[in-house]
């Protein structure tokens, strides 16, 4: 298995934040809609492992997390199979780019904003329909995990949901950087499990993630309203660009990258 050396993954990276940015927004809205309804997938996945088992939680937290850790990574899996696009992941894609001005801050912002809004719309619409009508939350001990996972979130301080967003998206955009290192399934497989799982088992915040944990916990009666959810998602969402564009996508440009000094028209 070759792995793309880094001078080159930027250069690869660069062309792929062009031709993001250049997706014209049907289509850019119906991958975003994908990418969190996958999100919402390993989100629905890492509850039913994590809390499956009567009891674990309490007896042995640790095994409780690596479960859900072991299955929420299969959303970015999918994501990066099927070509969806992500918020957090494109906080470090364009980055390099933007830099080197291919393309301008403001068509970063616009591809930033459009695909948050359509990952929330596919998160939203998986939560719903494959998992409050289809009843996969309503009986125990799901309920109350649910529940009580959406108030927890909903309950951080501001700055504490940004400092774990940070975190979070550092090992999403470092999970996404790997997968574009490598060309092989398996290595794909491993490069989206160890980071995306760590961030879970570590409990760190991932604004699409919780466009899936928290409506679900309100669909099922949490104590939550829609300001506790902005809240959460808005620092969050802080965080990880913080995260994926700052320690991933600007600090890899400045590290490896032999042209950055290369003003472009």
């Amino acid at each position: 298995m070759s792995i793309l050396p880094h001078p080159q993954l930027i250069s690869k990276v660069i062309g792929i934040g062009c031709d993001k940015t250049a997706i014209p927004f049907i289509r850019l809205a119906v991958l975003s809609v994908m990418a969190g309804a996958f999100i919402a997938l390993g989100g629905i996945l890492s509850v039913t492992a994590g809390f499956g088992i009567p009891g674990i939680a309490s007896v042995n937290p640790g095994l409780q997390k690596l479960l859900s850790g072991l299955m929420f990574p299969v959303g970015l899996f999918l994501i990066v199979l099927f070509g969806g696009e992500l918020f957090t992941g494109n906080n470090a894609v364009l980055i390099p780019g933007c830099a080197g001005r291919h393309f301008t801050p403001l068509s970063v912002a616009r591809h930033w904003i459009t695909v948050w809004g359509f990952n929330f719309v596919g998160a939203l619409a998986f939560t719903y329909l494959f998992v409050y009508v289809s009843g996969l939350t309503a009986a125990e001990p799901y309920h109350t995990a649910i529940i009580n996972i959406a108030q927890s979130k909903a309950a951080l301080p501001a700055s504490t949901a940004f400092i774990k967003g940070i975190a979070a998206n550092w090992c999403v955009c470092l999970a996404v950087w790997l997968c574009l290192m490598v060309d092989t399934l398996p290595a794909k497989f491993l490069a989206c499990w160890i980071p995306v799982g760590a961030f879970v088992v570590l409990g760190y915040e991932h604004s699409i993630a919780n466009m899936f944990f928290i409506p679900a916990g309100m669909l099922e009666g949490a104590d939550v309203d829609m300001a506790a959810l902005f809240h959460n998602l808005l620092p969050v969402t802080a965080g990880n660009i913080v995260g994926g564009a700052l320690l991933v996508g600007m600090l890899f440009n400045r590290l490896h990258n032999p042209n950055r000094d290369i003003d472009k028209p």
